[in-house]
């Protein structure tokens, strides 16, 4: 099995767009009928629009902020300065995490988790 999309159904999609294209970075691709998508390496990353999902699943769509993208960088660091810059509040971060990642949380328009790790080295082992 393999994993293909991750869609965010989203309130107001051309602030959605705004924010993963010019505060996050992501590499916009286009937006068509309510649908947008990025350029990311390996599994998509999109954007519907919430209202429009109601026909898809048949019935009202109402997520929130029980999510949560993990994007990797080089420098979490670096990137949670570039996020304060542009105004954006870091819910915590950057901080070291015992399973190898440090790492800054951020929220999108919708209150998705959006979270920048950066590998480091591991301070706990796996239980198997």
């Amino acid at each position: 099995m393999e994993l293909g999309y991750v869609i965010l159904y989203v309130e107001d999609l051309d602030a959605s767009v705004e924010f993963y294209r010019d505060v996050i970075g992501l590499p916009y691709k286009f937006t068509d009928a309510g649908y947008a998508e990025f350029g990311t390496d390996g599994t998509r990353f999109a954007l519907y629009e919430r209202r429009r999902a109601e026909w898809l699943t048949g019935r009202t769509v109402t997520p929130g902020p029980a999510a949560e993208i993990v994007l990797i960088v080089e420098d979490v660091d670096a990137c949670a300065e570039r996020l304060t810059a542009l105004g954006v509040a870091v819910l915590s971060g950057p901080a070291d995490r015992p399973w190898g990642h440090r790492t800054v949380h951020v929220a999108d328009p919708d209150g998705f988790v959006v979270e920048f790790a950066q590998e480091i080295p591991r301070q706990r082992g796996r239980r198997l």
